[in-house]
């Protein structure tokens, strides 16, 4: 029995803690729950939008880029070697760059935000 004293202790403590920094969550008095909800979706999808548009379509149109003008130079270089140029990896990451680039005019209307 004395071993478990500490982890009993310890155990208490832990749901002591929990029951003094816990609070109740009461609904709104009107059990408007669908109406709070889309309030907090209405502010956070303007925050949403904001980070996709300054932080994560620029992230991903640097790393395009980068790739699009490395496979470009790594294309030429082969070129020089064998005398053929192939077209399609750059073709393809330069289409998702356009894309990737245009993607912020219209991503959103189609998302409905």
């Amino acid at each position: 029995m004395k071993k478990y004293r500490k982890f009993v202790l310890a155990l208490c403590l832990v749901v002591l803690v929990s029951l003094v920094f816990c609070t109740t969550a009461y609904a709104a008095p009107t059990g408007d729950v669908a109406g709070a909800i889309e309030g907090t979706w209405n502010d956070a999808s303007r925050q949403i939008k904001t980070v996709v548009n300054k932080v994560v379509f620029p992230a991903i149109d640097l790393i395009l880029a980068v790739f699009f003008f490395a496979k470009l130079a790594m294309a030429y270089f082969d070129y020089r070697k064998h005398g053929q140029f192939e077209w399609a990896a750059p073709a393809i990451l330069f289409a998702c760059l356009v894309f990737a680039l245009t993607c912020p005019l219209y991503i959103w209307t189609i998302l409905g935000m």
